[in-house]
């Protein structure tokens, strides 16, 4: 690697603090330790943001069985996310990448446009089967670093019990008016409307883009008439006592309690939440988030890529790409993928995960709706779009500028950073 990649991959690790959060750079590898140069063979590195799992875990048996079939013993390490990107651009630096690195989709462009990554003709992965709008969030310029392990979005969480006494059918929520028209019912029983997280992070940037892109506009005009539209939907929701104005520190975690509380018509939540949904001790239904003019909202894509780092040694690849078909293929995606709380990349998983767990019908729906943070080719630019348009909404909906003149200031620093 020359000195000017490496300036470039200390530049790309900065940028990459806005949308994992900050991280300590440590590292513990040894790709190539064994000394072995085989395509087959030797020991073969993975690092995943899954430290939950241990060893009896139905993941890392998964990852055993998949070096196994592969000829190779495979060494797992388990980063919390927030450490995961600086590690491998560390790692990158110091010439000892992992052989297999999964990570959230946001840092595939970051770590592609650093040179840490192989792109999916390097290694001959096959990502013909995963949906596009899903396998987009891995595409740069053209090129595919990567493969989804699974995804997952947001929706709208709904009270049955609440919507029955404001005399509410949720499947009569197609769109902004009728939604509002349901908050507005809400509110006149004596309950509250809807909760979400519109926090001044890259959680709140999340929770607002449905509403953003349901609106029609594009992360590369922040302050479009769509786009205002769509936050003075938001505005208009707690100026009328439709959402708290708690949702100004709400994360999806606290929005979720507050949901739980079961005093709340609507909460916009992820299909993490669906276990504490189970619990939640009311009945309890989803529906998509609607767009503006009908029909579903494209809400962000969250989720990992399977990705395999750049190797001195390219005869690793052929076995490397061997790993990524196993923990991509459709045998093994259902039972990941139901362990991750992930909605499968491609459709006949998908169709599986429906015919065995018919509740996630609507998951599947937004899923396939659904858009990456850094599609477009926005890739490394979408954190200097995303801060801008947190620092929009929350001055918005505290009161301190109109939509429009915080969207027109959240433009003007966009378009002054992505230059």
């Amino acid at each position: 690697m020359t000195l000017s990649s490496r300036r470039g991959l200390r530049a790309i690790a900065a940028l990459s603090v806005a949308v994992c959060l900050t991280a300590a750079c440590s590292n513990d590898n040894s790709s190539s330790g064994d000394g072995s140069t085989a395509a087959g063979g030797g020991t073969y590195n993975i690092w995943d943001p899954y430290p939950q799992f241990d060893d009896s875990s139905d993941w890392v048996k998964l990852l055993a069985k998949c070096g196994t079939d592969a000829g190779v013993t495979v060494k797992r390490t388990g980063y919390d996310t927030t450490d995961l990107t600086n590690k491998a651009l560390l790692a990158a630096q110091q010439g000892n990448s992992p052989d297999v690195l999964i990570v959230d989709n946001p840092v595939v462009s970051t770590l592609a446009e650093g040179g840490v990554l192989t792109t999916t003709d390097d290694t001959k992965v096959d990502t013909s089967a995963v949906e596009p709008n899903l396998l987009a969030a891995g595409q740069q310029d053209g090129k595919t670093y990567g493969i989804p392990i699974g995804a997952n979005t947001l929706a709208l969480y709904y009270n049955k019990k609440v919507l029955d006494a404001a005399k509410v059918d949720p499947a009569t929520v197609k769109d902004w008016t009728s939604l509002t028209a349901a908050l507005e019912k809400v509110k006149a029983a004596g309950k509250k409307g809807i909760t979400f997280s519109a926090i001044g992070t890259e959680e709140g940037s999340f929770q607002f883009l449905p509403w953003f892109w349901g609106s029609g506009a594009q992360l590369t005009q922040l302050d479009s008439p769509q786009a205002v539209s769509a936050l003075a939907l938001w505005t208009d929701w707690l100026k009328k006592g439709y959402a708290p104005n708690s949702v100004l520190n709400n994360t999806q975690t606290t929005s979720w309690q507050e949901f739980a509380t079961g005093d709340y018509a609507f909460s916009e939540n992820g299909t993490w939440q669906l276990a504490n949904a189970k619990k939640a001790g009311f009945e309890y239904g989803i529906i998509p988030i609607p767009s503006q003019a009908g029909g579903t909202a494209p809400a962000p894509t969250g989720g990992e890529f399977v990705t395999a780092p750049v190797q001195t040694d390219t005869k690793r690849y052929a076995t490397t790409a061997k790993l990524v078909a196993c923990l991509s293929s459709a045998d093994n995606a259902l039972t990941t993928d139901t362990t991750l709380s992930y909605v499968a990349a491609t459709s006949a998983v998908q169709d599986k995960q429906v015919a065995a767990n018919p509740d996630l019908k609507v998951w599947v729906e937004a899923v396939k709706a659904a858009k990456g943070r850094t599609s477009d080719n926005l890739g490394t630019k979408y954190p200097k779009i995303s801060e801008p348009l947190w620092g929009a909404f929350q001055a918005a909906l505290s009161g301190g500028k109109s939509p429009a003149d915080a969207l027109k200031a959240a433009q003007t620093t966009a378009a002054s950073a992505t230059k």
